[in-house]
C-alpha cells in the first residue's frame, strides 16, 4: 500500500525558518562564550601561530555540531511525521552555517 505524502504549508516553512535563525543565533552566542579562553584576539604578531586559533576553530566546529546531532534527535521524536521532512534540509544548512559561523567569531 503506497504511503500517501502530506506536504507542509508556507506557514510551517516560515516557522521552521524562525526556529533555525532563532537556534543558530543561540548556538552562536553560547559557543562564542564557551570557546572565549581559546585563540589568541591579536593575530599580526611576529611570532604568529595558527595552533591556538585551530584548536578555537576545532572545538567551536565539535560543539557546534554536537548542538545540532542533539537538536535532530530530540526534534524527530518530537515532530509530527508530516513536519519531519523539513528536518533534514534544516539540518544540511546547519552544517554549512556552522562554518559560516567562524568568520563572525574570528573578527
Amino acid at each position: 500500500m503506497a504511503e500517501i505524502k502530506q506536504k507542509t504549508g508556507p506557514l510551517a516553512f516560515l516557522v521552521g525558518a524562525g526556529l533555525f535563525v532563532a537556534f543558530e543565533t543561540a548556538a552562536y552566542y553560547l559557543l562564542r562564550f564557551v570557546t572565549s579562553g581559546l585563540g589568541i584576539a591579536d593575530q599580526l604578531q611576529p611570532e604568529n601561530t595558527i595552533v591556538s586559533n585551530w584548536v578555537k576553530t576545532v572545538v567551536f566546529l565539535l560543539l557546534h555540531l554536537t548542538l545540532v546531532v542533539v537538536a535532530v534527535l530530540v526534534l524527530s521524536n518530537r515532530l509530527p511525521r508530516r513536519l519531519r521532512g523539513q528536518l533534514m534540509g534544516w539540518f544540511y544548512l546547519s552544517l554549512l552555517v556552522g562554518f559560516a559561523l567562524l568568520i563572525p567569531l574570528f573578527s
